[in-house]
């Protein structure tokens, strides 16, 4: 079943590059997320795509954002990846696909490229799937994470103590 905007978005946890155990339940309540998924480590579309969101990372740093990368790769080569690239995010490893089959990533041929905006209430905010264009996914999450702060804001207590 297809994941849509307004749906609560899966728990999952897996290793990073570094071993260590993340749960989308850690940032529950502290920050959004973008959890995209990608095919392969090193070859040219995740790497370009990794890249993009490497190289936008000072305007993803101030939204509060949490960007986490998922592929069936080990974790040894989700390392090499991210080093390779000095990589600033987390790389996680799904190597039995259980994230990617939670978040109906699948793919046909070969594995989607889909990445999720996941706001701080475990949220789906925003969806954007793009197997040929792996550059669009970063400009889609930068606008959706400036919505979503916006709506925030909007919504915050100071906001309906100033109307």
């Amino acid at each position: 079943m297809a994941l849509k905007i307004g749906d609560k978005a899966p728990d999952f946890k897996a290793n990073d590059e570094l071993g260590k155990t993340v749960s989308l339940a850690d940032f529950r309540g502290k920050s959004p997320v973008v959890l995209y998924f990608y095919p392969k480590a090193e070859t040219p579309g995740c790497t370009a795509e990794a890249k993009c969101f490497r190289d936008n990372w000072d305007a993803i740093k101030p939204l509060g954002a949490i960007v986490l990368g998922v592929s069936s790769d080990s974790e040894e080569k989700q390392k090499s990846f991210k080093d390779h690239y000095k990589l600033q995010f987390t790389l996680l490893s799904d190597k039995n696909k259980s994230i990617r089959e939670a978040y109906d990533a699948k793919g046909f041929l070969i594995p989607a490229r889909i990445t999720y905006i996941i706001d701080k209430q475990g949220i789906i905010r925003g969806v954007h799937n793009s197997q040929m264009d792996p550059k669009s996914h970063i400009d889609f999450a930068i606008k959706t994470l400036k919505e979503i702060s916006s709506t925030q804001e909007k919504n915050s207590p100071e906001a309906s103590a100033q109307e």
